[in-house]
């Protein structure tokens, strides 16, 4: 026994009239807007391609900045020339970069220098040092409580005693 085939009742659309109002006219809109948008979206999906290799943290291959910013700093000049290509633009990049290097090597000069204070500083120190080691043992041991470092370089100088050898006679 062969089963008949029943056929599908039409399916029923709406008045033309009832089509040409103005919501139902926005809502069509509205619905082929949004099935382009699909359409756009399954395009630039399937057009994306992926570089097989080195993966972040969270498994995504492709590392987002919010900013330029980083790039700001990649190139100090901002135009680049090669091999004379554009003289004036090279010139320039080499006078920023003897700026530069001008920069760093005050900067490194202002480190390596020291101050008036620390020379002070360091003078101070020094004067008790150098003293100590030109005195004797008996005056150091005698000034074993003296502090050195207070007082002034010209008390530490040894006095000068005259060994009196034989006075010849006045005629």
């Amino acid at each position: 026994m062969a089963a008949k085939a029943v056929p599908q009742p039409a399916k029923k659309t709406l008045s033309k009239n009832l089509m040409a109002m103005k919501f139902m006219k926005r809502k069509a809109e509205s619905d082929y807007r949004r099935q382009l948008e699909e359409e756009r979206q399954r395009a630039i999906e399937e057009s994306h391609w992926v570089v097989e290799g080195q993966e972040n943290e969270d498994g995504s291959r492709i590392e987002f900045e919010p900013s330029y910013a980083k790039c700001e700093d990649l190139y100090p000049c901002g135009r680049m020339s090669f091999r004379n290509f554009n003289p004036t633009v090279e010139k320039l990049f080499k006078e920023m970069q003897a700026e530069e290097d001008m920069a760093r090597s005050e900067e490194r000069e202002r480190e390596a220098t020291v101050s008036d204070e620390e020379m002070a500083r360091r003078y101070e120190s020094l004067v008790g040092k150098v003293a100590k080691k030109f005195s004797t043992k008996r005056k150091r041991s005698s000034a074993g409580a003296i502090n050195f470092e207070a007082e002034s370089p010209a008390s530490h100088q040894p006095s000068k005693k005259t060994k009196r050898g034989f006075m010849k006679p006045r005629e």
